[in-house]
């Protein structure tokens, strides 16, 4: 069992901080919080990199540190959490834009479900992890990750729903 080194840190770095970079973003809503906990989780997976298994694959290990500080985040900042104002009715049309349109949406009523659905949902879709390894990384149960993802996606559909009728005709 070989031992990892600051090299393979920088090299780790490298080759997946730009997808795990995605990922906190989805699971933050904006970039700027996303690099912070982002810097925080590789921050903590360095104290521990030496002990890590270098036979081992450490993205999970990381993103295991990721989620769990995404989720702590969300639990202290749950009073800050902003109002959505409702928009003035337009007339909808299928520019050209429509697809950067839709991903927006899709992208604000993602980031108001609830941390543990948000991060469910990230990584069984985003990730496209397995619902066995998405319990890994989070710690719980493949029960817990099926019915997460149903109620986020249930909760999606039904907001999304709202949104794009209006579109579709």
């Amino acid at each position: 069992m070989g031992r990892r080194d600051d090299e393979s840190f920088v090299e780790f770095v490298a080759e997946r901080g730009d997808a795990l970079l995605r990922t906190a973003s989805l699971m933050c809503g904006a970039r700027q919080d996303a690099e912070d906990i982002l810097q925080t989780a590789l921050e903590k997976a360095y104290r521990h990199w030496g002990r890590l298994d270098a036979d081992t694959d450490p993205e999970p290990y990381v993103r295991r540190i990721l989620v769990n500080l995404v989720i702590s985040r969300s639990r202290r900042w749950k009073v800050l959490r902003e109002i959505h104002m409702a928009r003035p009715p337009e007339t909808p049309t299928l520019a050209g834009t429509h697809a950067v349109e839709l991903r927006g949406t899709l992208m604000d009523e993602l980031r108001r479900l609830g941390a543990r659905q948000r991060a469910v949902l990230v990584l069984r879709f985003w990730e496209d992890l397995s619902e066995a390894e998405t319990a890994r990384v989070l710690g719980c149960s493949v029960g817990t990750v099926k019915s997460q993802a149903s109620r986020g996606l249930a909760r999606l559909r039904e907001r999304l729903g709202a949104n794009l009728a209006p579109m579709g005709s």
